[in-house]
């Protein structure tokens, strides 16, 4: 079996392309390095099976190039935190609309990258996949990136409906782990620990007082590669996540990222930077998935917060010297 993966040299795609590659799949990976890195392909590109595409999603003459049986669609814009909301969801509405359409006419199966934050402020947690979408008003664009994926999800179900789309959808909680984007484009983890290796105070948004559920890569990719595998899976709604019972405020992984890379005995440094600073935000409390639907095929999360994030601080680490060299 051949599958596609968009945005392959991206945090999540360069991961799954690994996998894949070692569970006897052929890879096609296509990227345009707006987020991906180069570095993230350096081991893939040795791979037999591997084959890499540099083109723009936004461009439907790249659709040609894509042959294989799955797609597994990974690209997008995300929270417009520093961005454009008309990016996001002007760019992910597009892409999404001419990979169904591929989809379509070559029969292949989507498997769909959504996010937790469609559930919004739904103050009911945890949340499961059939919880009720909350979102705030128009006028905040962080939410932006949920309405896009909403509709994606929509726009999937409706062409499975009316035209036999074979699709998963997944719900994405947090991931984090090597290959992340050391950015707040990669997460609250990445920015904390690149703050502390370039002497910087951790960067909290707001109060700090936010929590969150959050995965380790190797279970993410664990989580998708049941989807892709099982056919029971099919035209089905899953989260991916972490073990719920490790919901963590911001202002906790923080200081846990300052503990493991300073000490104990050290003081964290915090500078707390009002939502104001970059324009109307607002942002969710809580997030804790429920995960009991993935669990009854067969996935459970493996790794634990401290754990998981040892291995990302050892990374990023080897990342910062490997970018210096």
């Amino acid at each position: 079996m051949q599958i596609i993966i968009t945005g392959a040299a991206g945090f999540i795609g360069s991961n799954l392309a690994a996998r894949l590659l070692n569970e006897g799949y052929s890879v096609v990976g296509i990227d345009n390095f707006s987020y991906g890195k180069h570095e993230n392909l350096r081991f893939l590109l040795k791979h037999k099976n591997f084959s890499f595409i540099e083109g723009d999603l936004l461009h439907e003459s790249v659709y040609e190039q894509l042959k294989g049986d799955v797609i597994i669609h990974l690209a997008s814009q995300k929270i417009p935190r520093y961005s454009s909301a008309s990016k996001t969801l002007q760019d992910n509405s597009r892409i999404l609309s001419f990979i169904i359409d591929k989809c379509k006419k070559d029969n292949q199966r989507l498997l769909y990258a959504s996010t937790s934050d469609i559930y919004g402020k739904n103050p009911d947690t945890p949340y499961h996949e059939e919880s009720n979408i909350v979102l705030g008003p128009p006028t905040i664009k962080r939410w932006a990136y949920a309405l896009s994926k909403i509709y994606g999800e929509q726009l999937i179900m409706a062409n499975h409906q009316d035209f036999n789309l074979q699709f998963t959808i997944f719900r994405l909680f947090g991931s984090y782990g090597p290959n992340q984007n050391t950015t707040w484009w990669g997460g609250p983890q990445a920015v904390f620990i690149q703050n502390i290796l370039e002497g910087k105070p951790l960067e909290i948004h707001g109060d700090g007082l936010q929590t969150r559920t959050f995965t380790y890569i190797d279970d993410t990719i664990e989580g998708i590669f049941h989807c892709l595998k099982d056919p029971r899976a099919q035209n089905e709604i899953f989260n991916i996540a972490g073990n719920p019972e490790e919901e963590i405020s911001i202002i906790s992984l923080a200081k846990k990222i300052w503990y493991q890379m300073k000490g104990l005995n050290s003081f964290p440094q915090i500078a707390f930077i009002p939502y104001t600073s970059f324009g109307n935000y607002e942002d969710v409390k809580k997030r804790v998935p429920c995960i009991n639907k993935i669990m009854k095929f067969g996935y459970r999360p493996q790794w634990t917060l401290d754990k998981g994030l040892e291995k990302t601080i050892e990374w990023q680490i080897s990342r910062n010297k490997y970018c210096r060299a």
